[in-house]
Order: structure tokens, then C-alpha cells, then sequence
């Protein structure tokens, strides 16, 4: 056999299976989406067919999900911008900022400091989690407007890795340049090094954006879920009389949290690449 018919064979066998592992990873999102529109007694019993006949039920399962209970769903709607918008916000700006310094002064201090933020990455959520609760509480970090701090502590690791590997791949004379000009380190970040930073800003906040909106744990541990609920911690009281759950509605509830997202990565996902291959050239 030719070299040619075995790297043909070759790409048709990873073409299979990546179209096997693609198919596995949509297959939740699609039985989200057949769901959606049937009526709640044929979701359990009928979950992978499709919604025709008697089992349609049109935008109603959307409607009651919206308009259940007393929590308005509008208001979990933003309390879920507010707290993805200024979490990522705040991320983004500190760790920049952090890992521009870490790479620029290179001290034992840096070095411990940037180690300390990788080895953050590795230990579980569940591990601190009472803790952190607590913690929170006492401090006043258990409303919308505070609780990205408490973000800001968790996503720190992964960004300052990115920006880290980025930044050192950015020429030093041209903020030698800017310090001859009269530039201080604070305008000299603002006005030279965080213009370059794009890629990676791009990259990273796509991905804090993606872990805050769809996280479930954090709100719902810090948070006074009675006064504030993120549209996840909505979902999950989408329960009647008895703990019953009106599996349609939530369906419907879940899809419209996750369309934001899916439509937000498919659109920025070469932002991702690029600037995840732009901050692993050096490092």
C-alpha cells in the first residue's frame, strides 16, 4: 500500500471518530432542544423522540418556565449579566496587570507568586467550598455586585498562565521606549502593553464568560439565593407541590441559558486559538 492510501485511510479513520465524539457532545444539547417543546408527561417517557402529534406543546413550556413562582426570571437574567460582566471584567484586569508584573520584575516573590497562581488551577472547587461560604458571608461578598471578587480569586490562575506566556513574548524596548518618553508604569501598561494584549484578553474572557454564566456551585453557596438568583439557581426551584418538576419548563429554561453561550463561543471560538497558540509561543 502507497503512502498516499494510508494517510487517506489514515484521515478517514480520525474524521470517524471525531464525527462519533462530536455527535456524543451534541447529543445533550439536541435532547435539551426535542424536549423543549413537549409536554411534560412525554419527557420522561418519550425522551428522544421527536415533538409531533400529542406531544407537542409549543412555546408553552417556555411561557411557564418564565412566569413560575414568585422570583421573576427577567431578574435572574441580570443578575446573571451583572455577575458575568463585571466578574470577567475584573479578571481581565487584574491578572493582566499581575502577570505583566510577574514577567517584567522576575523576582523570587514573582516566580512564587506565578507558581502559586498555576498550582491553583489543580485543586477542586469542593476542597474550599465550605470555607469559602462562610468566608464570604463574614466579609460581604455575597451579593452580585461583590461576589466577582470571589470570582476574580478562582479565575485568577488560568489568565494569569495565558497572559504570563503572552507578555513575555512582547519586545521590552518598546516599553523602554515609552519610559524614555515620560510614560510611568501605570500608563505605560494602558497605553503599550494592553493594546498587544488583545489576542489573550480576547481568548480569556471568552472563557470566564463561559464558566460564569453556566455556573451553578458558586452563586448558589454565597449568594442569598431568597434575594438573588442566577438564571441556574432559577432553573433549579422550576418545582411545584410535593418536589414535583415540570421537566418542560425546564427544558425550556435550560435551552435559553445555554443558547447565549453556544452562539457567544461559536462566534469567537478562532479568538480562543489564536490567542491560547499566541501566549504558548513563548513561555
Amino acid at each position: 500500500m502507497s503512502n498516499s492510501s494510508a494517510q487517506r485511510r489514515n484521515k478517514a479513520i480520525l474524521s470517524a471518530i471525531l464525527a462519533v465524539i462530536c455527535i456524543i457532545y451534541v447529543l445533550p444539547v439536541l435532547t435539551v432542544l426535542l424536549n423543549s417543546f413537549k409536554l411534560n408527561t412525554f419527557v420522561k417517557t418519550d425522551t428522544f423522540a421527536l415533538p409531533t402529534g400529542e406531544m407537542w406543546a409549543g412555546f408553552s413550556n417556555f411561557i411557564k418556565g418564565m412566569t413560575f413562582g414568585n422570583y421573576p426570571f427577567w431578574k435572574s437574567v441580570t443578575y446573571s449579566v451583572v455577575i458575568t460582566v463585571l466578574s470577567t471584567g475584573l479578571i481581565l484586569l487584574c491578572t493582566s496587570m499581575a502577570a505583566w508584573y510577574i514577567t517584567r520584575v522576575d523576582s523570587r516573590f514573582c516566580r512564587a507568586l506565578y507558581y502559586l497562581c498555576v498550582f491553583s488551577m489543580v485543586v477542586p472547587f469542593q476542597m474550599v467550598m465550605y470555607t469559602l461560604s462562610k468566608t464570604a458571608d463574614q466579609l460581604k461578598l455575597n451579593t452580585p455586585w461583590t461576589i466577582p471578587i470571589v470570582y476574580l480569586g478562582f479565575g485568577a490562575g488560568l489568565a494569569i498562565f495565558m497572559f504570563v506566556g503572552f507578555v513575555k513574548s512582547i519586545p521590552l524596548e518598546m516599553e523602554e521606549a515609552a519610559a524614555i518618553d515620560g510614560c510611568g508604569p501605570i500608563r505605560t501598561f494602558f497605553r503599550v502593553v494592553m493594546p498587544m494584549l488583545k489576542p489573550t484578553m480576547v481568548s480569556v474572557g471568552i472563557l470566564e464568560i463561559m464558566w460564569v454564566w453556566n455556573d451553578y456551585l458558586l452563586p448558589v453557596l454565597v449568594l442569598d439565593i431568597n434575594e438573588y438568583r442566577t438564571i441556574t439557581i432559577h432553573i433549579q426551584y422550576l418545582k411545584g407541590s410535593y418536589g414535583t418538576v415540570d421537566l418542560g419548563a425546564t427544558m425550556a429554561l435550560i435551552l435559553l441559558s445555554i443558547i447565549p453561550v453556544i452562539v457567544f463561543y461559536l462566534t469567537c471560538q478562532k479568538h480562543i486559538i489564536k490567542g491560547v497558540a499566541a501566549g504558548a509561543v513563548k513561555g
